[in-house]
Formats: structure tokens, sequence, C-alpha cells
């Protein structure tokens, strides 16, 4: 092998969200005007006041780009993720939970008043989930949180398309 080799499979540059599952029904989504069974986006605070209504919840990691290099750790591969987070509590589970996985992400943190990107999913008794997603700090991955050296070292770059209309990760993507 030499230094130009590639070590790491696939670096993906995507949406960092923390999807917040809870057990829920009827009345609640009734209660919070929510479609059923729908996915909206939502801004920040209703994020934070749905958040504080909602029940006992589990948090995972997620976005586009994020389940897949899970998917693809779990089957071995060497990963590595680019995306933006807020220093905040859900910034630092999203952290927590790739690094947990064996994914290299090392993106620097944004710190201010946009936080970390989540989806608050209800899930009814007869399987219908509600999905509020809240982009947020993912939204703003600035081109100079592009890692180039952790490009270079992959095999594959996986780009979300999700994350291609904001103007700031375009052109981090753009750059990459």
């Amino acid at each position: 092998m030499t230094a130009s080799d590639p070590t790491l499979d696939v670096v993906a540059i995507g949406n960092a969200i923390v999807d917040v599952l809870a057990r829920s029904d009827d009345g609640f989504l009734a209660e919070h005007a929510l479609t059923k069974g729908g996915m909206q986006l939502i801004d920040a605070a209703m994020a934070e006041n749905l958040y504080a209504d909602m029940p006992q919840a589990k948090e995972i990691s997620g976005g586009s780009a994020a389940n897949t290099l899970a998917g693809l750790a779990a089957l071995g591969k060497k990963c590595g993720f680019i995306g933006q987070v807020n220093d905040d509590q859900l910034g630092a589970v999203f952290a927590h939970d790739v690094h947990a996985l064996g994914i290299r992400f090392d993106t620097p943190v944004m710190h201010g008043e946009v936080p970390t990107a989540r989806c608050l999913i209800l899930v009814t008794p007869d399987a219908q989930r509600t999905m509020n997603t809240f982009l947020g700090a993912s939204q703003f991955l600035p081109e100079s949180a592009v890692d180039f050296e952790l490009i270079r070292s992959a095999r594959i770059l996986y780009l979300e398309g999700y994350l291609w209309d904001p103007e700031q990760p375009r052109a981090a993507m753009r750059a990459a």
C-alpha cells in the first residue's frame, strides 16, 4: 500500500440529524395539529415545544447519509462523515453515536443559536409514524468544514442530495 492508497471505503457529506422516537396516540397528534403518518419541516420554536410535550423518547442519530454509513460500518466498511452539528446536547449525541459505530467524524461543531437538527417521530399504536423535522445546524455546513484529507483517504465520496438545496452545504459539496 502506498501513501496515496485509500484507507477508508466511503466518506459521506450529509445532514447530521438526531431522530427522537416516542410512542404516542391519536389524541396527542390532534392536540398538536399533526397529520398522522405525514412528514413536515418545522422551525426551532416548534421543535422545542413539541419535544417538551413528547412522551419519553429514544434518541438515535440519523440522516440519509449517516444512516447509509451506519449500514456500511455494520458490514465492516471503514467510513467517515462530514456534517454540521451544534455544540449542544443533541450534537454530542450525534457525535457519540457515529463514533460508537466506528465512523470517523471530526467536523468542528457550530457555536451559536442554531441547534442540532432533529426529527421528532411519533409512533401510534397502529404503527403509523408522524415525522416532524427541524433541519437546524445541518443546513449550515460551511465549505471551511470540508476535510479534504479525509475525502482523499476514501475510495468513494457520497453526497447526500437532501443537503444540496441550502447554499452553504452546496458550496461545501462542490468543493469536495
